[in-house]
């Protein structure tokens, strides 16, 4: 089976290569894409359909049908926020739909406050070649697909 993953938030695609963070650029984390977010508030939505796994103000994982796991985190070092400028709109263990809202945030403002406001977007536990069709140097919108994930 295969997953379409999409993007949590507007914005440039980029690789993993350009997270200024070595855990993810040298995908420790597992393999996946980036976007740079477009600025001002916005919702960062569910990539794929599932339970929420894991869910932080700064960084979610959704757990598809399919056992496939999918993180998001908004923002580089975010943590170091302690939540603040994040809103979220679901709870851990919450069943969600792909592109269903689940935090909202402003990449200005952490951008503002020093951070990085990329988005590392990274199927857990998956081998690399377990992913294919990515959408690198494109502009997406919330939803939009950002690659593929072989389950």
């Amino acid at each position: 089976m295969s997953a379409e993953i999409g993007s949590p938030v507007a914005g440039l695609t980029a690789p993993l290569a350009d997270v200024p963070d070595p855990v993810f650029s040298q995908a420790m984390v597992g393999p996946g894409i980036a976007v740079k977010p477009t600025g001002g508030s916005s919702a960062a939505v569910a990539p794929i359909a599932g339970k929420i796994a894991t869910l932080h103000p700064h960084a979610f994982v959704v757990t598809g049908r399919d056992g496939a796991s999918v993180l998001v985190h908004l923002g580089i070092d975010t943590v170091k926020l302690h939540g603040e400028g994040f809103e979220l709109h679901a709870a851990k263990g919450d069943q969600v739909e792909a592109g269903q809202r689940i935090v909202t945030w402003n990449p200005t403002e952490v951008e503002e406050l020093g951070y990085s406001s990329i988005c590392p977007v990274v199927a857990l536990e998956a081998a690399p070649e377990s992913l294919s069709d990515f959408r690198e140097d494109t502009q997406v919108l919330p939803g939009d697909p950002l690659f593929t994930l072989d389950t």
